[in-house]
């Protein structure tokens, strides 16, 4: 009878590694099946975003409101400080002269400036 127990001791600690490790193994198979469905779910949603986005009118559209582009021909319309600044698309103000003057020069601006 304790050899019968002996034996039964014996082989239930032998097995008992394998058992362990096949039990991991399947809760691993079944998180790694869980994480793919993630994927299968990402990957769907950045096509359908890549669909979205090779659409010219949705570029378009996305140009005008998150850039604030205007087609040539187009009324663009920007309120600066309270103040509407209005322009055509496609032309640039002029911009005011920005070549440097000589430091003598604005030594003598800062001079007279600041006695007013």
């Amino acid at each position: 009878m304790v050899l019968l127990v002996g034996l039964l001791l014996l082989l239930a600690l032998t097995l008992a590694g394998p058992v362990r490790q096949w039990l991991e193994g399947r809760a691993e198979l079944a998180r790694l099946a869980a994480g793919s469905t993630a994927y299968d779910q990402r990957i769907a949603d950045l096509e359908a975003e890549l669909a979205r986005q090779s659409d010219p009118d949705w570029t378009a559209r996305q140009a005008r409101e998150r850039l604030a582009y205007v087609l040539p021909g187009d009324r663009l319309v920007v309120v600066v400080d309270g103040e509407v600044a209005e322009g055509d698309a496609g032309t640039l103000p002029e911009a005011p002269d920005t070549t440097p003057r000589p430091w003598y020069e604005e030594l003598l601006g800062s001079v007279a400036e600041a006695d007013g």
